[in-house]
């Protein structure tokens, strides 16, 4: 398929989707139902335990006592935790939380640095032989951003398939990568989709219809393989995008609603995110940092 016919987004019909009443629910609200949820544990949320002063694109560190510490906070409120690297002290965040009785989607970061890449591979491969993987993904919107060739990271997924066989292995990606790839959805035993509806400029009144639409566009295409969100949530600061309004009401309505259908219909559902993460600033200006349900220093925003 060309990249000129390739499906961007999705495209449905906003004017004909399923709107909220957002009269019926005051902030106050929707604070209760949030915490209602996340008392009664939600089925996983994706964990960066990077802290102020800490990035990535740095090579920051992460020690296991910030790891322990960042779990403390989380722990009570989840089944599963979603990572995304196993290099620079993040090959321990798994061991750590399956000590701790959570389960695991392990990530293994899959860029445009081919020795890296090799790395988070014996890593990851490693974690898993030693069982503290449920789930791998190997790689994240690594065809989005365009860092390899996509037979490349087929070949990894493979590489893993190998080793691990036991272990179920997927790839993560905007939800609309899987129609557009068919060979990511052949080589993958889960389909890992990023849903944002607040990336598509959706208004929060029907973002929850349009976040089931874009599920439903990956489940024409994932034969029957389970569809898992891998990602979705809602920032609660910066200037609004498109008729996406950041906010601590938006925000904490995405979050109980996403919830609400999710635990109706059996979807499994990874929240993005856990802490506020200033380093992403430099990648996604304001938008990028507010996107955790506890701030930066670790105290619950709602």
């Amino acid at each position: 398929m060309s990249s000129q016919t390739k499906t961007k987004y999705l495209m449905a019909d906003r004017e004909k989707l399923q709107k909220l009443n957002l009269k019926t629910t005051t902030l106050d609200d929707l604070k209760i139902k949030m915490k209602d949820l996340l008392n009664q544990k939600i089925h996983g949320i994706s964990f960066s335990p990077y802290t102020e002063n800490q990035n990535p694109a740095l090579f920051s560190w992460i020690t296991p006592e910030q790891i322990e510490e960042r779990l403390a906070v989380i722990k009570p409120y989840v089944h599963w935790i979603r990572t995304f690297s196993c290099t620079l002290g993040n090959e321990a965040i798994a061991p750590i939380a399956k000590k701790h009785g959570l389960k695991t989607l392990v990530g293994a970061w899959i860029g445009d640095d081919l020795e890296m890449n090799e790395a988070e591979l014996d890593n990851v491969i490693r974690i898993a032989k030693e069982g503290h993987a449920d789930i791998v993904a190997i790689g994240n919107e690594v065809v989005l951003r365009e860092d390899i060739p996509t037979e490349l990271l087929i070949s990894y997924i493979k590489r893993f398939k190998e080793a691990v066989p036991h272990v179920p292995v997927g790839y993560v990606d905007a939800y609309y990568t899987f129609v557009n790839e068919p060979e990511l959805v052949e080589v993958s035993d889960v389909i890992l989709a990023n849903c944002y509806p607040f990336w598509e400029h959706c208004n929060i009144s029907y973002a929850i219809s349009y976040m089931k639409e874009m599920v439903a566009f990956v489940k024409k295409v994932s034969s029957t393989k389970e569809v898992i969100i891998s990602e979705t949530g809602w920032p609660t600061k910066g200037e609004s995008y498109g008729e996406a309004q950041p906010s601590f009401e938006n925000a904490a309505r995405y979050f109980t609603e996403t919830y609400h259908w999710a635990n109706q219909q059996g979807i499994k559902v990874f929240y993005f995110s856990s802490f506020d993460e200033t380093w992403k600033i430099d990648e996604e200006g304001e938008y990028g940092a507010y996107w955790g349900i506890w701030d930066g220093k670790g105290t619950y925003k709602f």
